[in-house]
């Protein structure tokens, strides 16, 4: 017997759009590019060759159009992997859930996910400008630990070996953190030969969870020393972003492709930072609209 999703569960708007991104099943292409910033839709879809559709909703802004005869999907997220939750689960019951009778679909429709964004270099081989690809993802955010599957999916001797390099007991260390590896083939043909392949942490914040201090000290003054140093079967803890293990952690357990790349806009290594950054992200949002 198929699954029937109630309106509690899935809150569908009156025009048949999905809740919190305002987007209709029929404006979902296979392909997806996913953003931080509601600003970077526009420049992503600057590339179009037509548009679809384009709507707006909170921080999330989706445009469908055609790239070199490709049908992709741009949506902004926000900040956060809590807004990967709200994103990853309603794109996915776009592709697969029937909004008229409220079922899973009869047969599976799976998606490919890019997330470009921004990040903290932490080696001397990622500074300012380096494109990075986040071969393996560190989430402090504990939101895989929310749902069925997660053990099965992650890499739990690496997690096990990081949590022992930090020595975080208590508090520090709940919700554990998760490692979960992106798409491979999604890997092979974005990253290529001129991205950094890395392990990325996902904080669930950008000051203290990344080490920064400002007024508030940190429960652990040496973590970005440790997390500097730390290496398992040749991987090291290469930068530092917001969002890539929500997605590689949900794509995983939905059954879709995901992957992410960033730039490095700030070496905490070397302690320097580019805040002209929007002026040459354009060069990796080209990169990825040509590869995927």
């Amino acid at each position: 017997m198929k699954k029937y999703f109630p309106s509690s569960e899935l809150i569908i708007n009156e025009d048949g759009s999905v809740f919190h991104l305002h987007v209709k099943p029929e404006w979902l292409a296979d392909k997806v590019i996913l953003v931080g910033d509601p600003g970077r839709v526009a420049l992503v879809a600057s590339h179009f060759e037509n548009k679809e559709c384009e709507v707006e909703s909170r921080e999330f802004k989706t445009v469908t159009g055609t790239y070199k005869g490709k049908r992709i999907t741009v949506v902004s997220t926000g900040i956060g992997c809590d807004n990967i939750d709200i994103v990853m689960n309603e794109l996915d019951a776009l592709a697969n859930i029937d909004f008229n009778t409220r079922e899973e679909k009869d047969e599976f429709r799976q998606l490919e996910l890019v997330r470009i964004g921004t990040c903290g270099g932490l080696q001397p081989n990622t500074p300012v400008g380096t494109f990075v690809c986040s071969q393996k993802s560190i989430g402090f955010d504990g939101l895989l630990n929310f749902y069925a599957g997660r053990n099965a999916v992650c890499d739990l001797p690496f997690e096990r070996a990081f949590l022992n390099h930090m020595g975080w007991t208590g508090n520090m260390c709940a919700p554990a953190p998760y490692v979960i590896d992106a798409s491979e083939e999604l890997i092979e043909r974005i990253a290529q030969d001129d991205m950094v392949r890395g392990v990325t942490i996902a904080a669930g914040g950008f000051f203290g969870p990344q080490g920064r201090e400002l007024r508030v000290p940190l429960a652990d003054p040496k973590q970005n020393d440790k997390i500097e140093a730390f290496e398992y079967k040749g991987f090291k803890i290469t930068n530092f972003e917001m969002e890539s293990s929500a997605l590689a952690g949900l794509s995983r357990l939905m059954g879709h492709k995901a992957m992410t790349v960033c730039m490095v806009i700030a070496n905490r290594l070397i302690k320097e930072a580019n805040t002209g950054y929007k002026n040459t992200i354009d060069t990796l949002i080209k990169t990825v609209l040509d590869r995927i």
